[in-house]
């Protein structure tokens, strides 16, 4: 995570937070990742923890490119994303 964006995050609310995840999660660089994140996102940001909404918004922060082939399991997803990666393919599969 960038420095900037660790000051930010110290002085940003919890629900403002959401927002920006879910707005991160919708306008993506490829049609397919807003469809799969926009999901997830609408599933899951409004239960998830502290550490967890790290976890997302650190995934956020990956190429779209390489998030697609983790989603669809064309390439093995980094150790630290891979539970997540698991969760964001579920979420559409169960749509």
């Amino acid at each position: 995570m960038r420095e900037s964006d660790e000051v930010t995050n110290l002085n940003e609310t919890h629900e403002h937070r959401l927002k920006r995840l879910k707005m991160r999660s919708m306008r993506r660089g490829i049609k397919e990742m807003d469809i799969l994140l926009t999901a997830y996102a609408d599933a899951n940001l409004a239960g998830m923890d502290a550490q967890k909404l790290d976890l997302y918004d650190q995934l956020l922060h990956e190429n779209d490119q390489d998030l697609y082939q983790w989603v669809t399991g064309q390439v093995a997803a980094p150790l630290s994303f891979s539970a997540l990666i698991a969760e964001v393919a579920q979420t559409h599969q169960n749509k």
